[in-house]
């Protein structure tokens, strides 16, 4: 067990591992647009989903006590976890998080269904080691994205006003995240009390877990001119803190467009979300790729699905 943490962890050589676990949905009730996610189960039967999937971050969770159990608390002062999911979880299905370090500040992450499935792959990284996501945005801002029909009128370089976030503990996170943080806590894989109010930690303050940090940068939102209405799911997300970020205190808050692609079933764009403390300084860093399922935009042409 790593401190913080109750989670079993076993060893196979330099590999942890983590217990099987059962991650809960929490976004049966998303809306953003004035609609249902794919997260709701008539939405992702439409699509042709075997059910409505857990939300890509939830997995994040995991990864925490191995990541601890490897660099200390120093993981929640300047970790960063790059993922690429591979495959959805439903509800009732059991993942499984591991762990392989590669270097001193650089490890592989994997979680994989029971069957052998594999959820996601991720790079665990301290400080400036390369990323995962960062090889896969340069591959793919060398490739011309075709032509769109949802996301383009998205320019790479927009940058949003500034805004700001701030996650209470006991507060909802709204219709995108339509949950409290203690909510969250109390049906996550990994509990911890770093995260609880009050509780013991080694900042003497409780911070936001590390699948929070993209609810953080997203619940209010992010209004880009992405036609509709039509679901999207996360495709990479990469979680950068450069310091601890501590529930209750205000971040101001800035969204940047850095690329725009397709694939066969979805077109997607990659936003870049930066996190500044009350004095300034960096905090955390997003960068989220999001797909659009073609097949939900009523108005795509018939020819091109």
């Amino acid at each position: 067990m790593a401190d913080g943490f109750d989670t079993p962890i076993t060893r196979d050589g330099d590999r942890l591992l983590g217990p099987f676990r059962a991650p809960r949905q929490m976004l049966a009730d998303q809306q953003y647009d004035g609609h249902a996610s794919v997260h709701d189960e008539a939405s992702a039967s439409a699509l042709g989903l075997a059910g409505a999937p857990i939300e890509g971050p939830t997995h994040f969770s995991q990864f925490d006590p191995l990541a601890v159990e490897l660099w200390g608390s120093e993981w929640f002062e300047r970790g960063c976890i790059s993922a690429h999911f591979e495959n959805m979880v439903i509800e009732g299905e059991s993942v499984q998080a591991t762990l392989t370090p590669a270097s001193a500040g650089a490890a592989r992450g994997v979680a994989t269904k029971q069957t052998g499935e594999s959820v996601l792959t991720a790079s665990l990284t301290l400080g400036d080691e390369p990323t995962e996501l960062g090889g896969r945005l340069a591959r793919m801002l060398e490739k011309d994205p075709g032509e769109l029909f949802i996301v383009d009128r998205l320019q790479v370089g927009w940058v949003s006003p500034v805004s700001t976030t701030s996650m209470p503990y006991d507060e909802s996170n709204g219709n995108l995240y339509p949950f409290s943080l203690a909510d969250k806590v109390r049906l996550m894989t990994e509990p911890s009390p770093w995260y609880v109010p009050g509780a013991a930690s080694p900042w003497g303050r409780a911070v936001v877990p590390t699948e929070m940090l993209s609810v953080l940068a997203h619940k209010g939102g992010v209004h880009l001119p992405v036609r509709g209405p039509a679901l999207g799911l996360f495709i990479d997300l990469e979680v950068r803190r450069h310091s601890p970020v501590f529930v209750d205190d205000t971040y101001t808050l800035t969204h940047e467009i850095v690329g725009v692609s397709q694939s066969r079933r979805v077109e997607s764009y990659w936003t870049r979300s930066r996190l500044l403390d009350a004095a300034g300084s960096p905090a955390a860093t997003v960068l989220l790729h999001q797909g659009v399922f073609k097949a939900s935009y009523t108005g795509y042409p018939a020819d091109r699905l």
